[in-house]
């Protein structure tokens, strides 16, 4: 696992972060794939989102969201 991710941060699927977001699970990993939003790989190549970084972004996107 990345540096990036704390070993507590509890891993979103893009689904997940999707339906925080309200979005595509696709426009998600594209976040991801482009670096607008931290995310890591699993061995299998599937990508993963931390959550401390879910939660900043969303922050930044939509402060009234988070309370």
């Amino acid at each position: 696992m990345s540096s990036i991710v704390a070993d507590h941060d509890a891993l979103l699927t893009p689904g997940e972060v999707a339906a925080k977001f309200r979005v595509d699970p696709k426009t998600v990993s594209r976040w991801g794939r482009t670096g607008a939003l931290t995310s890591v790989k699993t061995p299998g190549g599937h990508r993963r989102f931390p959550e401390s970084a879910v939660r900043a972004f969303l922050a930044a996107e939509m402060p009234e969201a988070v309370a």
